[in-house]
């Protein structure tokens, strides 16, 4: 196995592309690349065979910023016959020495207009091609969650990708898109970034710990409530900052304070705050800045924060900000875990979550 097959945002490519180098390349696995603009993958391929089974493995997932799902590519097909198009897969996979049995089959499209017109199909195909396999023993028998997951990405009428990601190293989402439904109550749409956050950045386990009842946040650039919404389901207490409105049903919880002050002179007034979001339209660098000075601070435990990013040198901002931030944390002594996505539900931007790990008394 030789290639790797990641999804990511459709106009991203270029950007999942010079991700997947730098990340191969500091595992010393070469290779190259090849990108086709809006066709919402990538195809990464290795100089040596074997060494695509090496990165899947070696290659932290959530390390990836760009990239919502990867997986290692056993086989391509190109032209599968509309009459028959599980023969070939089984009898090429039967043949693949390292193809490992699977615990999960994910029949999936790139997200683009153009491959979601195929998902009709893919749901149909899944069931026949999921009772082949296991007939002939290149799937267990039930689904399980802690054995590899087997991928068929169907990038057109009979051309798929064909391949497996591990568990614990890949995205759980089908098509590494976590799908929520907009609740019908809330001020914005730009609720679900925050939903989607909390799912990808906080294990279920740990949310109601995490996001416990009676917690405080704050929200810079909270108008009209979209993010802070999320914290008031939880039954969180919100300070809410712009200078803008806030929708009537949030401030009829008696759940928020609105502040109506510029988002970067905002300080806390008392010190009982686990959670700093925010999702303001200014600089990415001045942003994530901000977001350090509040860890730093002691104001807050945990920051999900959006950063804008420019038309152009999208890949270098975002890590040049990223690396900024994070030696800032390092230089005043901070144990942190931070992760940067480009989650589904965001567009020109990306969401940062940093877990402040050191004790830390705020001043």
């Amino acid at each position: 196995m030789k290639h790797l097959l990641l999804y990511c945002r459709s106009g991203f490519e270029k950007e999942c592309a010079g991700e997947i180098q730098d990340k191969a390349t500091q595992l010393e696995v070469y290779g190259f690349p090849r990108v086709k603009s809006n066709s919402g993958y990538v195809l990464f391929e290795c100089y040596q065979e074997g060494d695509a089974a090496k990165l899947v493995k070696g290659l932290d997932f959530q390390s990836l910023i760009f990239a919502r799902q990867m997986f290692a590519v056993a086989a391509e097909f190109v032209d599968l016959p509309s009459e028959d198009r599980i023969s070939p897969i089984l009898s090429e996979l039967a043949d693949i020495e390292d193809m490992p049995m699977c615990g999960d089959l994910r029949i999936e499209t790139p997200d683009t207009n153009e491959a979601k017109e195929l998902l009709k199909f893919c749901r149909k195909f899944t069931v026949p091609l999921r009772q082949a396999l296991r007939g002939k023993g290149l799937l267990f028998k039930n689904d399980n969650p802690k054995k590899p997951v087997l991928h068929v990405c169907f990038v057109a009428p009979g051309h798929c990708f064909v391949g497996y990601s591990l568990p614990g190293n890949n995205s759980k989402f089908f098509m590494g898109i976590p799908r929520l439904k907009f609740p019908a109550d809330a001020p914005s749409r730009s609720t679900l970034k925050l939903e989607e956050a909390f799912h990808v950045f906080i294990p279920r386990d740990e949310w109601d710990e995490r996001l416990a009842p009676g917690m405080w946040g704050v929200d810079l650039g909270a108008c009209p409530g979209g993010w802070t919404y999320q914290l008031v389901k939880r039954s969180m207490f919100v300070h809410c900052v712009d200078n803008g409105m806030m929708a009537d049903s949030l401030m009829e919880t008696g759940q928020i304070k609105h502040h109506m002050v510029d988002g970067f002179k905002f300080e806390p007034d008392r010190k009982n705050v686990t959670w700093i979001i925010c999702d303001m339209v200014e600089k990415p660098a001045r942003v994530a800045h901000l977001m350090g000075e509040w860890i730093i601070k002691g104001w807050a435990k945990e920051a999900l924060f959006n950063l804008k990013l420019p038309m152009k040198g999208r890949y270098d901002e975002v890590l040049q900000d990223i690396e900024n931030l994070k030696m800032f944390l390092i230089e005043n002594k901070v144990k942190f875990k931070m992760q940067a996505k480009h989650l589904y539900h965001d567009r020109e931007e990306i969401t940062v979550h940093i877990q402040c790990l050191s004790n830390i008394s705020p001043h």
